[in-house]
């Protein structure tokens, strides 16, 4: 999903575009994983939702060999936009599945151990994909995708006798349903929260290797340890995540996020020595999942009995918030500097959680700690 941040220098350099235009890589996958959700919920809860996710992995292994055979840049944002498109129904649904199976009180620290598993890719796919851009290829790092994809695949496809039998629901009954998500005040909280948390913590994580590769001259190798350090905070919080819940709630724990996030955009902005970038990465990393976590986990709850289009809706304001936030990033990070960049991200991630978080007491009344 991030492996394009470690390798927009090498885009750069290899089609002789400008930033904005190999940041496309990157926003057109998000706009594309965030429009295609309104697809892949309802057909999660109508077929199954570790049938639609094993047929999206397959789909994938296509368009990562599409884009590692890319001739130009206009048809690696295409096969990139392609790749969003076939990967978006893997996180949501899977969270779906899961609050299927996990009553409410333990669905927060279930989320966090499948977090940790996502955290993995992610630092792995920063990382690697600085490497393969120094070493043996920008394209390399597509392939290494699509065998990580096939590989899944056939796992998933080896357990299909568990997949479950489609569910014998009508069209209208599905946007009847969506209706209905979208006239309740919560979720439409819940939506407007997670639009502006990714746009906000995206729009800056997608040019950190770029900026310390700019301002530092170190390698994209380099470069790609900063925003991998974002996974490590993640993982921190998972391993972490029922101690910090009781002894902070839901909402201590989105304001103590936003705090952390807030300290690590401004130390990004604030430069010194490049090696800085490691900590400060993490800690953004630890902050946004302590606020993200606890978005996920009121998003499985929002509407049970269409549970995978409920949270199917929640990234898709995810990802769209991604896409805009990218987009408008990369439109600016070199006329007025990505420090101008992390700062307002820093600043809207606190206005964010702010809101979200007294929303939170105003709901349950959480006992958190002020």
């Amino acid at each position: 999903m991030r492996v394009c941040d470690s390798l927009l220098p090498a885009l750069v350099r290899g089609f002789g575009v400008s930033t904005g235009e190999a940041a496309r890589t990157i926003s057109f996958f998000a706009l594309a994983y965030g429009l295609t959700q309104m697809l892949y919920g309802p057909m999660g809860d109508r077929y199954g939702k570790l049938r639609v996710v094993a047929t999206a992995v397959s789909a994938s292994v296509v368009t990562s060999l599409g884009a590692m055979a890319a001739p130009g840049i206009g048809w690696l944002i295409g096969f990139r936009a392609a790749s969003g498109a076939a990967a978006a129904a893997i996180m949501p649904l899977s969270m779906a599945w899961i609050g299927d199976q996990i009553a409410y009180e333990n669905r927060q620290a279930t989320l966090a151990r499948f977090l940790m598993g996502q955290m993995l890719g992610f630092i792995a796919g920063q990382f690697l994909g600085g490497v393969f851009a120094d070493h043996l290829g920008w394209r390399w790092a597509f392939g290494l995708l699509a065998a990580i994809y096939l590989a899944t695949a056939i796992a998933l496809w080896a357990q299909s006798g568990g997949f479950g039998s489609a569910a014998a629901t009508s069209p209208v009954a599905y946007l009847r349903g969506i209706a209905a998500i979208g006239r309740a005040p919560w979720p439409r909280r819940i939506f407007a929260t997670v639009f502006f948390e990714g746009f906000a913590v995206f729009a800056s994580l997608a040019f950190i290797p770029w900026h310390l590769h700019r301002r530092f001259d170190v390698s994209l190798t380099l470069a790609g340890l900063a925003p991998g350090a974002f996974g490590l905070g993640g993982i921190t919080y998972a391993i972490f995540t029922r101690r910090l819940l009781v002894r902070l709630g839901e909402a201590g724990l989105v304001r103590a996020g936003a705090a952390c996030m807030a300290t690590g955009l401004a130390g990004l902005a604030a430069g010194g020595h490049w090696m800085l970038a490691i900590p400060e990465s993490a800690l953004l990393g630890l902050g946004y999942y302590m606020m993200h976590n606890t978005l996920q986990t009121n998003a499985t709850q929002m509407a049970p009995a269409t549970r995978g289009t409920a949270v199917a809706l929640f990234a898709s304001s995810f990802f769209l918030g991604q896409s805009t936030g990218v987009s408008i990033a990369s439109a600016i990070a070199e006329p007025i500097g990505t420090p101008v960049v992390f700062l307002v991200s820093a600043a809207l991630v606190i206005a964010t959680a702010a809101a979200f978080a007294a929303a939170l007491r105003g709901k349950r009344g959480d006992k958190a700690t002020a």
